[in-house]
């Protein structure tokens, strides 16, 4: 009888809390938590691709539709981009210019939604420029909000680096990939 009793305890147990809902959907709609950031630079070179990212921990809470918190700020180091190898590492950070300029800043503001997506103000600080991108689209996927931007070393007063005497040019265009992941 008391093995019956703990069966059924048991099963109602299991049966209330296998309908819980997730947490993202207790959440309002009108309010996006991000838990993490990703950037990532992709470009080419005379001899094929390359990709340096950056995955950091970042938590906020963007309220849209409100005037209260509509936007993301966030210091990014430079010296933590990893490019694969310890050559590439050492020839981004010096790119850069990682010891004059540690940190990059990227700031989102306006995020309205578009469609099934978001649209928003990108400004994204890099070295001592600041590259400005209105009307940005944010993609929405299952647990993340991405956006693109392409950008030329030119925009932002850095050389493309080279190796070998000129023999392997890094591309003047590049892009930069943002990843806000979501709870």
């Amino acid at each position: 009888m008391r093995q019956l009793v703990i069966t059924i305890m048991g099963l109602a147990l299991f049966l209330s809390l296998g309908s819980a809902k997730p947490i993202s959907s207790l959440i309002e709609p009108n309010i996006i938590i991000i838990d993490r950031l990703e950037i990532e630079i992709l470009g080419n070179s005379t001899i094929g691709k390359y990709s340096c990212s950056n995955s950091f921990t970042y938590q906020d809470t963007i309220n849209l539709n409100s005037n209260t918190k509509n936007s993301l700020k966030s210091e990014i180091s430079m010296s933590n981009f990893d490019c694969g190898n310890r050559i590439m590492n050492k020839d981004l950070k010096t790119t850069v210019k990682a010891t004059k300029f540690p940190k990059s800043t990227v700031t989102i503001t306006n995020i309205k939604p578009f469609g099934t997506n978001y649209k928003c103000v990108l400004n994204f600080r890099i070295t001592d420029k600041t590259l400005s991108y209105q009307n940005m689209i944010l993609k929405t996927a299952k647990q993340s909000l991405e956006g693109t931007v392409a950008v030329n070393f030119s925009d932002i007063a850095l050389e493309p680096p080279t190796k070998m005497g000129g023999i392997i040019k890094v591309k003047d265009e590049f892009v930069i990939h943002f990843v806000l992941y979501k709870l």
